[in-house]
């Protein structure tokens, strides 16, 4: 009996060591499903029971209530940043769903984890790195279930949605922090800051033969150093590891006119921090963005996902040591070339009409009218094909800013000052007043988009600096340049950058008037000023001869003279954050 009772008490913890059934539903299913949250969760937090190398948190709540989870697989155990901090060892955020419907980075997450955790067949993927997954970062979205969620996409048989129940694009969310699920991920990579980003995502756009690929900084939007090291160190060990495994792998397509195809050329560009692996190199790190072709059967992306993911183990596990001090100078060289220095941050690209013919390996393909859309369709065929396509990647910079010492921002405009804190940006607050020159910036031709996107009425103006002595008074806030995210400060601080809190919306009251005048009032006003200033007299004459509409409109001939008289509000299109030079 004393045997028997031996015997049952390893067999318990036999069953408790090793888990039942480690297969997932995208194995069960014939590599033609993936698991709901609940699923997806129980299989990633088994990972914890089944190892101390593993542990998962939440980092936040979706608003449907539903755990924002990450799982830190480390060898060390080491499962806060002070302790990864210590062990020397570079961390890996790879996440999962930003866009639920492409989904197969959370498939191919499972499949990487259990060989190197549970098979242990790639435990030498722990050596010499910490991982962090999140298996799904849209975690509402994910649960707007259908298998009518991607009309593009060759599987799963059913997946998520492409926005937050928001209805918020978490992938153009990156600089403005707009969704509760983008501020808690905000906090969680400023918190761990970690030293190689991967978002899985699956393609929308053409057919081709290519089963992953990639978009990656290598323009002067990211640090230099880590400019070459992505272009010349990295994408060539992914293209080699990738196709060694059967996938074929190029840059991210995107058409240079979506009308023409493939005839009209590719393009590489520049894209803004709103996007993921953009956002990483504004925070100085390097970052890939995966794209798996949405034409390609579900088992092809989720195997080619993986063979990516296995990619950048492999790469920062070789190069940790590297990578580490590389990325540690960039935080360094960038704040003193752009605070100190005072170089110019470029904010602003466009593509020159330079373009080489490359190879591309294409589908065969054929243009004809469509009654339908009235205009020419493409119909790909089954056919490889090789096509010659002009490319074009000569990116050049039509903006840029310098960084002054520091931003001040008024107490009352708190809401940037939580914004900037969510990325890792440092601030403090003015403990009495103070007298300053300060630069200023005031907007002129302002214009609002037709449209609202993400929610925003994004606004387009022209921009005039000048200078002003003011009285600052205690309370604002103080945001000084000389930081590692000097980048990201000046992309939401300066006006002029796309992803600015301005252009986004954040301040749009500014460019309302609130206070009006009765036109009795305003024509007695506008005969005493006529009357007492001759130069007045001439810019209001000249106007009303070279102006047509002026001439016509009696409003605009009386706001001619209220915008010049002492009773016009002297912050209408004045922008409240100051430069201090």
């Amino acid at each position: 009996m004393k045997y028997f009772l031996l015997f049952c008490f390893v067999i318990n913890l036999t069953a408790a060591a090793f888990p039942q059934d480690w297969e997932t539903k995208f194995e069960k299913s014939d590599s033609l499903e993936t698991p709901r949250y609940k699923e997806t969760m129980d299989y990633f937090r088994q990972f914890t029971e089944y190892t101390d190398c593993a542990k998962m948190f939440s980092f936040g709540t979706s608003p449907q209530g539903r755990d924002l989870n990450c799982l830190i697989i480390s060898k060390d155990k080491a499962f806060t940043p002070e302790e990864a901090k210590k062990a020397g060892k570079p961390v890996i955020l790879i996440i999962n769903g930003i866009h639920s419907g492409e989904i197969e980075g959370k498939d191919a997450c499972m499949l990487l984890l259990k060989e190197i955790l549970v098979t242990k067949e790639k435990q030498h993927c722990l050596d010499d790195v910490i991982l962090m997954v999140v298996p799904i970062f849209s975690v509402d979205a994910h649960e707007r279930w259908s298998k009518y969620n991607r009309i593009n996409q060759n599987g799963p048989e059913e997946m998520g949605w492409r926005t937050t129940s928001h209805r918020l694009n978490l992938n153009r969310d990156w600089v403005k922090g707009d969704a509760p699920e983008m501020q808690a991920m905000l906090k969680l990579f400023s918190t761990w800051l970690p030293d190689f980003f991967v978002d899985t995502h699956t393609t929308d756009g053409a057919d081709y033969q290519y089963s992953l690929t990639y978009g990656m900084d290598t323009h002067n939007n990211i640090y230099n150093e880590l400019a070459d090291f992505n272009k010349n160190k990295f994408i060539p060990f992914l293209k080699n590891f990738a196709e060694s495994r059967g996938f074929l792998v190029a840059p991210y397509i995107t058409f240079k006119t979506w009308q023409e195809g493939f005839e009209g050329g590719l393009t590489e560009g520049v894209a803004t921090p709103r996007y993921s692996n953009c956002y990483a190199s504004a925070q100085n790190r390097p970052g890939l963005l995966v794209e798996t072709h949405m034409l390609k059967p579900y088992k092809e992306r989720v195997m080619a996902t993986k063979a990516a993911l296995e990619t950048v183990v492999e790469f920062c596990s070789a190069n940790s040591s590297d990578l580490m001090k590389l990325n540690k100078r960039a935080d360094e060289n960038m704040m003193k070339y752009y605070a100190l220095e005072k170089h110019f941050l470029p904010v602003a690209y466009d593509l020159s009409d330079k373009m080489v013919i490359e190879k591309i390996k294409g589908k065969a393909y054929t243009k004809t009218y469509s009654d339908i859309s009235g205009t020419t369709k493409i119909t790909y065929y089954d056919r490889d094909t090789i096509l010659d396509v002009p490319v074009y990647r000569d990116a050049f910079i039509t903006d840029s800013v310098q960084a002054p010492k520091y931003y001040l921002i008024p107490q009352e405009w708190k809401l940037l000052v939580d914004r900037l804190a969510l990325h890792g940006i440092k601030y403090s607050r003015l403990d009495k007043d103070e007298k300053l020159e300060v630069t200023r910036y005031s907007f002129l031709n302002v214009k609002y988009d037709d449209h609202s996107t993400e929610g925003r009425q994004r606004v387009n103006f022209d921009v005039k600096s000048y200078k002003e002595t003011v009285v600052v008074p205690a309370g604002t806030y103080k945001v000084e340049t000389a930081q590692r995210t000097i980048a990201l400060i000046l992309h939401m601080l300066e006006p002029k950058a796309g992803d600015s809190f301005v252009k986004w919306g954040f301040m749009n009251t500014i460019f309302e008037t609130n206070e009006y005048f009765e036109n009795y009032v305003m024509e007695k006003i506008s005969a005493e000023m006529l009357e007492s200033d001759p130069e007045l007299k001439k810019e209001f004459e000249d106007k009303l001869a070279s102006d047509e509409a002026f001439r016509n409109s009696p409003d605009a001939r009386l706001n001619f003279f209220y915008q010049r008289s002492p009773y016009f509000d002297k912050q209408y299109r004045v922008y409240p954050v100051m430069r201090v030079e």
